[in-house]
């Protein structure tokens, strides 16, 4: 890949023109076009479509500082991959570069290592061989808004997550030129996005040591074949194939291996789940055991027929949709016409590998006028399925279960 176009495009240049509209937009987004209608039991029935962040086409505006916009339900029937301008966009803190000299920027590599590392975008580009798999990003809280009851945070439908082809480098690759001590325990990351409020945590997420380094877990500086967005993480973000999104820092600037378990606020404290199945538990439990949230688990969605469509009774309907395995691949997904008393298997599309979207269609015929709730469930490659009820927890993470559309039959 020496001659890959991204190594001739990541110039100060490109990037200064792209962020001096993104310097405008991250602070005043301006007026919505449009609005979407979005079924959260909860509310809002409705959000705005906004086009005014660089480097982006529409997206459903969720907040403006810090930037949250969701990717429009329709963009996952276009293909297995999502286009980087419709590409969801989640930061913890508001405070985000606008421009990045990247002539200047560099990569630190330091702590419980043999020697502390500077790597310019250059080194990283040309010096280290690059890498490329498909994976999904997944919000921690996405589909939150259908929690019942209803959970405090970002009321996300279930367009806070994306699928892309990630260009990078190994971070063990980076980390074997750093050299690891004996000893060291975890790997530390942290972005350039800032705290708002003084005393305020900076964002940090950890990965154990041998989670680091497994071969897997990549620094990235593309998506899709063309350089990462500026709100997206421009220049590098670590990619953790089959893990919530929490832990892909975006901006990425600093590596530390760590000789002792990390005690951050956003390790330690936030982004926990309850140690149960499906992260569940009753509304009102108290006294479970929490632990970092961790692996994603398998989803499926209808993505041609929305909720209250019309089809005709007794012809065949194409039924297209995609499908996730979360931590490992996609092994089949069924779906049903009768609320789950009998299943038959779609069609599956292409492998992209075991981390991405996979395309599913099924030919369906409605046997009489009436209404029909559609079924859609993925099972993965380690035998894990959807759930029939959903899981429920106070902090509205990893929201799973057969999703459901309804339509009428005409």
């Amino acid at each position: 890949m020496e001659n890959h176009p991204l190594h001739r495009t990541v110039t100060r240049r490109r990037l200064l023109g792209a962020a001096g509209v993104g310097a405008l937009a991250l602070t005043s987004p301006g007026m919505a076009q449009t609005t979407v209608d979005l079924p959260l039991p909860g509310g809002p029935g409705a959000r705005p479509i906004t086009t005014a962040f660089p480097q982006k086409g529409p997206m459903i505006l969720q907040r403006t500082r810090p930037p949250l916009l969701e990717t429009p339900f329709e963009v996952f029937d276009k293909g297995a991959f999502t286009p980087n301008d419709q590409f969801y966009v989640r930061w913890h803190w508001a405070v985000i570069p606008t421009d990045i000299d990247v002539g200047k920027f560099n990569l630190t590599v330091r702590g419980h290592v043999n020697q502390t590392l500077s790597l310019s975008l250059d080194d990283i580009l040309h010096g280290l061989p690059n890498v490329q798999l498909a994976a999904v990003n997944q919000c921690s809280g996405n589909s939150r808004g259908f929690f019942e009851p209803r959970v405090p945070g970002g009321q996300w439908a279930n367009g806070a997550m994306g699928n892309a082809l990630w260009t990078g480098v190994r971070l063990k690759d980076v980390l074997d030129k750093a050299g690891v001590k004996p000893g060291a325990l975890q790997v530390r990351f942290k972005g350039m996005d800032e705290p708002v409020v003084a005393d305020a945590p900076h964002f940090l997420k950890s990965l154990d040591i041998d989670h680091a380094r497994d071969g897997e877990v990549m620094i990235a500086f593309a998506m899709n074949g063309e350089q990462l967005p500026l709100v997206n993480g421009f220049p590098l973000r670590l990619v953790v194939p089959g893990w919530y999104a929490t832990y892909w820092v975006k901006m990425l600037t600093d590596i530390e291996v760590l000789d002792q378990p990390d005690t951050n606020y956003w390790t330690k404290v936030a982004y926990t789940i309850p140690d149960t199945p499906y992260a569940s538990i009753k509304p009102g439990e108290t006294g479970v055991k929490m632990v970092p949230i961790n692996r994603m688990v398998p989803r499926s969605f209808a993505t041609n027929i929305a909720s209250g469509s019309k089809v005709k009774a007794a012809a065949p309907t194409t039924l297209r949709g995609i499908a996730f395995g979360g931590d490992c691949g996609v092994a089949r997904v069924d779906y049903s016409i009768d609320r789950g008393q009998s299943w038959r298997e779609a069609q599956l599309g292409k492998d992209e590998g075991d981390y991405g979207f996979r395309q599913w269609q099924a030919q369906v015929t409605l046997p009489a006028p009436g209404d029909y709730s559609l079924l859609a469930r993925c099972t993965n490659t380690s035998g894990v399925a959807q759930p029939d009820t959903p899981n429920w927890n106070t902090a509205g993470f990893m929201r799973n279960v057969v999703e459901s559309v309804d339509i009428t039959a005409i």
